[in-house]
């Protein structure tokens, strides 16, 4: 069984949770036989650990992980692998592929900078 699993930073606000669960709606639409998730690094619950926990117990067996992270900063290079290991460690028979951060991708920078240029 297959999984998305869409890692975000989290916020106290819940306003701010809305375009990551429209992300996974979409996903979810798109592709229906494939589970999604949204997980957290902090401040908001499920966090990935936690998350990935489900998901085994759904009988996922691969999972991709989807950091909709813009910058590459800090969480991206030093938490995001930290988590990423732990998961591994903690679910050895899960095939977990770790995608590029979505600032990272071609393809999303150059949406934003077209959807940037329909302003003028």
């Amino acid at each position: 069984m297959k999984s998305i699993i869409l890692f975000a930073h989290g916020s106290k606000d819940p306003l701010w949770h809305e375009p990551i669960k429209a992300i996974a709606k979409a996903i979810q639409a798109q592709s229906p036989s494939v589970i999604v998730r949204c997980a957290y690094l902090e401040m908001t619950e499920p966090g990935l650990l936690e998350c990935a926990s489900q998901l085994v117990g759904l009988g996922v067996t691969q999972m991709n992980l989807f950091p909709l992270f813009l910058g590459v900063g800090r969480h991206a290079r030093e938490d995001l692998p930290t988590q990423a290991q732990a998961l591994r460690q903690n679910h050895p028979h899960v095939q977990l592929r770790v995608m590029p951060s979505a600032g990272e991708m071609p393809e999303v920078v150059a949406h934003l900078a077209q959807m940037a240029l329909k302003g003028l």
